[in-house]
């Protein structure tokens, strides 16, 4: 098996310091060939080793032999390495280095100016009128304060304005065109036609094959670009006298709210064929910088072909990122609609302060969500305040990326389901 790659769910790198009463684990050679060795070559590699100090194994059972001394630590959703490396040149810096929160600003910043797989900054993931609007979060887990902007238009620095609105406010979440007006007021530049030829190409696209495939069910027209209805929506006239009023002053479309609310009912097929990581997809990255301070973050430009006004997960606390000093953190990526009922990174971090080590609790958000919804396609990464991490997937394969003090560049870690 090549190194870093893991069957199931479970990509775990183990790391620690090493002690006087040395223990090393070798997945490859026996226990016995050390023991075996001549005692100057033991005494040797002791002395080699503890002037390294530093040591990381890759094990496939998890866990951490001895204390962590790894940090700093950045981890990323999928391979993007410029943005890890971006972060890690702020948290890396002499001294103490740069705070977790600077650091995860400048690596999703890195993302949004390389429009990350076209699904992060601006000029990707247009929505159904082809506008491209941003998502963004910022969690500082020292203090447990958030920024977060939402369906943000016309600027471009998503992660900026969401640690504006964290550093500025006493709000968690702004959102529309009040949160653009409140980025631009703070320095921002804008406004911004967030479009690229790309998107502007890909919706025009989509509008050719008749709005397919779309966010939409049980409206018509089923096969075709809207409006659109509720398909049980009966003549005006023979309903209720409060449904009459509704129509009245909301038109027909707010039918919906008489509807049944089945959150378990299938997706159907064109929704189905929508989610996939380059059209549905974010950044989402956790760093724990010298001083063992912890901070997530994410950014996106949510899914492609999206309907206007559409909020995913990446600007909710505990869904796309979460941090906690005392625990560790989570990033998470995939279909936000639905990971966003289960605040799978909340989850995450919350088993870990539990006890679980980050694979079982990566896996075991992972497992919430596929149990009601097995069609779903998603992933977590979590990592201790030791600087332990793992990942969980399913639906897909899934890998991110990590580098800390005992790695010469960033390492990507493949995950499948």
């Amino acid at each position: 098996m090549r190194a870093h790659e893991w069957p199931c769910h479970v990509c775990p790198l183990t790391c620690g310091t090493v002690h006087h009463n040395l223990e090393l684990i070798d997945t490859d050679s026996p226990r016995s060939q050390l023991s075996s060795m001549a005692p100057s070559n033991a005494g040797l590699l002791l002395g080699l080793i503890l002037l390294r100090f530093n040591w990381c194994l890759a094990l496939g059972g998890g866990g951490a032999a001895g204390g962590g001394s790894v940090f700093p630590v950045v981890v990323s959703t999928w391979p993007f390495r410029e943005a890890v490396r971006a972060a890690w040149e702020v948290v890396k810096a002499g001294g103490a280095g740069g705070s977790a929160v600077d650091a995860v600003v400048a690596g999703c910043s890195a993302c949004e100016v390389l429009r990350c797989d076209g699904t992060v900054g601006p000029g990707g993931s247009p929505d159904e009128n082809g506008e491209t609007t941003l998502d963004a979060l910022i969690m500082n887990g020292i203090t447990m304060e958030i920024g977060a902007v939402a369906a943000m238009r016309y600027v471009k620095d998503g992660i900026k304005a969401a640690k504006l609105v964290m550093e500025h406010t006493g709000h968690t979440l702004l959102v529309g065109e009040k949160a653009t007006a409140f980025a631009i007021s703070m320095g921002l530049a804008g406004p911004t036609d967030l479009s690229s030829p790309d998107s502007m190409e890909k919706w025009s696209n989509w509008r050719q094959n008749h709005c397919q495939p779309n966010f939409w069910k049980n409206v018509d027209p089923a096969g075709n670009c809207g409006p659109y209805h509720p398909t049980n929506i009966p003549p005006f006239g023979s309903m209720d006298p409060v449904q009459n009023a509704v129509v009245e002053t909301q038109g027909p479309t707010c039918q919906g709210w008489f509807e049944s609310n089945n959150l378990l009912e299938p997706t159907n097929s064109h929704f189905k064929s929508v989610i996939n990581r380059h059209n549905h997809d974010t950044i989402s990255m956790a760093v724990i910088d010298k001083m063992g301070h912890v901070a997530a973050g994410t950014s996106t430009n949510g899914a492609t072909f999206k309907i206007p006004g559409r909020v995913g997960d990446g600007p909710i606390p505990g869904s796309s990122a979460y941090a906690d000093d005392e625990v560790g953190a989570c990033g998470a990526t995939g279909d936000g609609d639905i990971m966003m009922r289960f605040l799978p990174c909340y989850q995450v971090v919350e088993s870990m302060r539990r006890g679980m080590e980050p694979r079982d609790a990566a896996m075991d958000a992972i497992s919430r969500i596929s149990r009601k919804y097995p069609d779903f396609v998603g992933a977590v990464f979590a990592i201790n305040k030791k600087g332990v991490h793992a990942g969980a997937c399913h639906g897909w394969t899934f890998q991110y990326s990590v580098r800390n003090s005992s790695m010469p560049d960033v390492e990507v870690f493949t995950v499948t389901s």
